[in-house]
C-alpha cells in the first residue's frame, strides 16, 4: 500500500480471470475440486515508482465488480487492502469492509486466499495487455 500510494489517483485498467476448468477436443470437461479462479489486475497510477503495478489474486473466493454510471469517472481515490481471517481483501474504496453493510454497493473488491503484486509501470497507457479489445 505504502508503495502504490494507498492506490490515490489510480484506475483499474484491465482485469483477467481464469480457473482450471476446460474442455478437451473430445468435448470431454476437465474440472477441479479445489479453489481454481484467479485474477490478474492490471493498475494504473498519476505517480512514479512504480506508475503501475499488476496484483494476482489466487484462490479467489470472491469478486464484486460495478462499472461506474455513465458520466461518472472510475478513479480510485484510495484502496483498502486487508487480511482477516486467512483471506486477502482488496477493494478500490478506503472505507469499504468486508464485514459492513455497504459490502455490495458501488466498491470494486476481491478476495483470495494468496495475492502477489509485482511492478508494471513498463505497461503504461492505452495498449491491452491480457487481450485485444477486439
Amino acid at each position: 500500500m505504502d508503495c502504490f500510494g494507498r492506490f490515490h489517483d489510480s484506475c483499474i485498467r484491465e482485469l483477467h480471470m481464469w480457473t482450471d476448468h476446460y474442455v478437451n477436443s473430445d468435448l470431454s470437461m476437465s474440472v477441479s475440486i479445489g479453489l481454481d479462479h484467479n485474477i490478474r489486475l492490471l493498475v494504473q497510477r498519476q505517480a512514479e515508482n512504480p506508475c503501475s503495478i499488476e496484483l494476482l489474486f489466487e484462490k479467489v473466493t470472491q469478486l464484486y465488480i460495478k462499472p461506474s454510471p455513465e458520466n461518472y469517472d472510475s478513479v480510485i481515490l484510495e484502496a483498502t487492502f486487508l487480511q482477516k481471517n486467512g483471506l486477502f481483501y482488496w477493494a478500490d474504496d478506503r472505507e469499504w469492509d468486508p464485514d459492513g453493510e455497504a459490502k455490495y454497493s458501488s466498491v470494486n473488491w476481491i478476495c483470495s486466499k494468496a495475492v502477489r503484486w509485482r511492478d508494471a509501470s513498463e505497461w503504461l497507457g492505452s495498449a491491452l495487455r491480457y487481450g485485444s479489445s477486439s
